[in-house]
């Protein structure tokens, strides 16, 4: 039985990510020096995203946060949630962030995992119908707008895609890109898409070679679920089919079968607790794009099902795998129909 994002699990998410957004310390920072006056602390370079471990961390952070706090608005951490948002999110400490991304030595800060998610961000603040939400998100603007022409400026000089499960996969960057582009710059999305379809348009069999040892997402799955939001859904069920040809008959084994995760104390390999929580996403969506009468609906749905049971446990518990978990747990829990889904015959 899937389980719910109900109140409780809201409430225990959001003390999560509130326990972490502001936590300076410990801090890996991607931060290139050219000299001695650029040691800086995380919070001196980052008037917002200071907290969660890393940058991109703090930025789905408050992704988790704004989701939250939109679909359980009664929950008792919501009040902490706006105060803490309300003393971040402002004008200045905005183009603070967006000050550091001046540097030249920025050009790659954050490319595309940190982008996309700080899209991602824009795209939840755009969905909320309150006056808060509505200042939230145009507070946010200049700074989404920084990454939205940072990625129409890359997309075009990125000949080949990036296949691997962490922060460079270019499939997961668009994925999320498109909840943003689709609603708030059509030249973004056009963008996504057409590198999307020069990727992966023609990949056919896929062997899944995967997973490896630090790997949070999974590049065959992620594929899958790219092209599921470019395509037409006759064209998609096609192709589908050629890449996964051998899914009905279970095949390949390892994209059924969750990762085992032997130490969620050590910061890589509590990444496949999250490429666990990410394909359950990457199935439970593919299989709601199915018709319930597909053969491969049901091995969809059941795959789905052993990921998230397999990780929704471990969440919590350990800081290496606490401070970003949320977010994965979140998009795998969220309803599908969020994701824009079409049911294929």
């Amino acid at each position: 039985m899937m389980q719910n994002l109900d109140a409780a699990l809201a409430a225990r998410f959001a003390a999560t990510a509130l326990g972490h957004v502001t936590r300076e310390y410990p801090n890996h920072i991607m931060h290139v020096l050219t000299g001695p006056q650029d040691a800086r602390t995380p919070r001196d370079m980052h008037p917002i995203f200071f907290g969660s471990f890393d940058w991109h961390s703090c930025v789905h952070g408050w992704w988790t946060l704004f989701t939250l706090y939109r679909l359980h608005p009664d929950m008792a951490e919501a009040d902490q949630v706006r105060a803490t948002a309300d003393a971040l999110f402002t004008p200045a400490n905005v183009a603070g962030e967006a000050a550091y991304l001046d540097r030249p030595e920025a050009r790659g800060f954050e490319r595309p995992y940190g982008w996309a998610w700080l899209l991602m961000l824009s795209a939840e603040l755009g969905r909320h119908d309150t006056d808060e939400g509505r200042r939230w998100f145009e507070i946010l603007r200049p700074l989404a707008q920084v990454f939205a022409e940072r990625f129409k400026a890359f997309l075009p000089l990125a000949d080949y895609p990036v296949r691997v499960g962490t922060h460079y996969n270019t499939a997961f960057a668009l994925r999320l890109t498109l909840d943003y582009a689709d609603a708030h710059d059509a030249d973004l999305a056009a963008a996504c898409r057409d590198a999307a379809l020069r990727w992966h348009a023609n990949d056919r069999d896929c062997q899944a070679w995967e997973p490896s040892q630090d790997e949070f997402l999974s590049p065959a799955l992620m594929e899958a679920e790219l092209m599921r939001r470019v395509m037409p859904a006759a064209e998609y069920r096609t192709w589908f089919d050629a890449f996964l040809p051998r899914l009905a008959e279970g095949e390949p084994a390892t994209l059924i079968s969750p990762a085992r995760v032997s130490d969620r104390t050590d910061g890589k390999i509590a990444h496949l607790d999250g490429l666990n929580l990410s394909r359950g996403w990457c199935w439970r969506a593919i299989a709601a794009a199915i018709s319930s009468s597909a053969p491969l609906h049901a091995v969809a749905a059941t795959a789905a099902q052993r990921h998230l049971d397999a990780a929704l446990p471990h969440v919590t518990g350990d800081y290496m795998g606490e401070h970003w978990l949320a977010s994965f747990a979140l998009l795998a829990l969220m309803d599908p129909a969020h994701t824009r889904l079409r049911t294929l015959p």
